[in-house]
């Protein structure tokens, strides 16, 4: 993203992106230890478990799996879009700060993030 950034000549401005999907997530979080994601991840699975858990047998839409619903239940949980202010041409993040989807789904989906660009 920072060499997109750099490439459009903006110097300041926000940039807002936005997931297209409604089992994906769009979230700010630390960078520095890959922990954080798996522990998230753990957190939202044992939070929200698939339909075919006994805590979940209320959940009726299951047609693309037992995953299917909770990714959607955790998609309302969390962001679908974000909006990042840009300073001399940089996302204006925190040191430990990166920008992730977060996939709710156990495999692995193509997704698209659309980005819009505001600024002089």
């Amino acid at each position: 993203m920072s060499g997109w950034l750099g490439d459009t000549g903006l110097r300041s401005g926000l940039l807002t992106l936005f997931v297209r999907h409604t089992s994906a997530s769009l979230l700010i979080q630390e960078n520095a230890d890959p922990e954080v994601q798996t522990d998230l991840k753990a957190f939202f699975d044992r939070l929200v478990p698939p339909s075919d858990d006994p805590s979940m047998a209320y959940l009726r839409h299951t047609y693309e799996g037992p995953d299917d619903m909770p990714a959607h239940i955790k998609a309302v949980m969390m962001p679908v879009s974000l909006q990042i202010p840009v300073a001399e041409g940089r996302a204006v993040l925190g040191t430990w700060q990166g920008i992730y989807l977060f996939e709710h789904r156990r495999a692995p989906h193509r997704r698209e993030v659309a980005a819009h660009l505001m600024g002089d």
